[in-house]
């Protein structure tokens, strides 16, 4: 596997990206009840991302400073020591992050299903992050 390009953060940051997370999710979520799929598809990847950036932070004290998204995900596969639940949680962001290029990129819009499932896939996502930075004692249960 390549090096990654990494930006140490301080683990106590964790829960702000957790935040930005949530966020995102929510703003995806709306805009699936809104119609808006395109958009819906973009924020649920930002979503994976900034959930990616916060276990990365939360477990090993850095999250990617790469452009290429997809090097998020092969630093949360090193972070969890290629655990096949990280392997799992990578993977369910590469799939956010195609769809990204093709929603971007690509002259086909995203339907009702793609949006749907990206919305699904950043909810789940929001929910592991939460599990995993409560597990290492950075933030409480609600």
């Amino acid at each position: 596997m390549p090096k990654v390009k990494v930006i140490v953060t301080a683990r106590h940051k964790a829960p702000l990206f957790l935040t930005k997370a949530k966020q995102f999710c929510e703003s995806a979520v709306q805009q699936l009840q809104d119609g808006r799929f395109d958009s819906t598809v973009l924020c649920a990847v930002h979503a994976g991302i900034s959930t990616a950036d916060a276990v990365c932070i939360g477990i090993g004290g850095r999250r990617s400073g790469d452009p290429n998204h997809l090097v998020a995900a092969a630093l949360l596969e090193e972070v969890g020591r290629n655990s096949s639940e990280y392997r799992t949680k990578a993977n369910q962001l590469r799939a956010l992050i195609n769809q990204k290029n093709r929603v971007e990129y690509e002259d086909k819009p995203a339907s009702r299903k793609d949006a749907q499932d990206a919305a699904d896939r950043c909810e789940r996502l929001v929910l592991w992050a939460t599990q995993e930075l409560i597990a290492v004692k950075l933030i409480t249960p609600t």
